[in-house]
């Protein structure tokens, strides 16, 4: 815990409150790109990987909010569930395109996610795939604990999950000013990805990256008292989970191309 109080100083402006409250995951600074370039539109697609390509018009949440009568069969209520949670995602999905999906629109749909009893036997596969260096993921949109309130989140931060190396990486990009990454070990328990930084990278301007170790050299498995997200739900285009300090955030899936760059 001493650690991650060294790290909250280290990011010191109010933009990193929920990366660090909540235990963001990052890539290299000395692989990485700086910025994200404003006219990007979309998240491309490649033979490999199925990138975020959404339909241009805007989706709206259609949530039920009333409450179901307890006389109502069993599979019309997991028909309705399935029917709010597919438009959800779709509600999301059409946030992380354009940015401009009401606030309120996505916290309703991020309440119904998580209410919702979704299969997660898959889930870090789809986060961090069948191989090393894994997959990689921009965080488009933070809450606050219990819903209560949240924005999409006003820097470039981007996560890799790898399964196969039980890695994680968290990167914050300031674009031409530099980055400031995390690297550590995760563990899987369930929906529960735990895990802990083991090392911060620098970089500022086109000056090479300082390295600094934060000191964890013991290799114990990250474990519940450590950070952690639970995971509500995971497709190969987004991601949904609820960090150790209460709040909700979702993802993006994204990819790193020759550039260096994000797209």
């Amino acid at each position: 815990m001493g650690s991650q109080a060294g790290l909250s100083c280290l990011l010191s402006f109010s933009s990193f409150s929920w990366l660090v409250s909540n235990s963001c995951t990052t890539l290299k600074a000395s692989k990485l790109p700086l910025q994200i370039p404003a006219h990007v539109k979309h998240i491309v697609a490649t033979p490999k990987h199925l990138y975020l390509r959404l339909p241009r018009a805007i989706i709206s949440a259609t949530l039920d909010d009333k409450e179901q009568s307890t006389s109502t069969p069993l599979l019309v209520q997991e028909e309705q569930l399935n029917r709010e949670v597919e438009e959800s995602v779709k509600v999301l999905k059409n946030a992380a395109k354009t940015r401009k999906v009401a606030a309120e629109e996505v916290l309703s749909a991020l309440s119904v996610i998580e209410k919702a009893e979704v299969d997660t036997s898959g889930f870090l596969e789809r986060l961090g795939g069948n191989e090393s260096p894994g997959r990689t993921w921009m965080l488009i949109f933070t809450s606050e604990k219990q819903l209560k309130g949240g924005r999409y989140f006003p820097l470039t931060a981007v996560q890799r999950f790898d399964a196969a190396a039980k890695r994680i990486e968290n990167g914050v990009y300031l674009g031409p000013i530099g980055c400031l990454t995390f690297e550590g070990r995760l563990s899987w328990k369930k929906r529960i990805l735990a895990f802990i930084f083991e090392r911060i990278q620098i970089k500022v301007g086109p000056l090479n990256p300082l390295e600094i170790s934060l000191g964890k050299k013991d290799d114990r498995e990250p474990g519940t008292k450590d950070p952690f997200f639970i995971w509500f739900y995971v497709d190969e285009e987004i991601a949904v989970a609820r960090g150790r300090g209460g709040g909700t955030a979702f993802w993006c899936r994204c990819r790193r191309v020759n550039t260096g760059s994000f797209i």
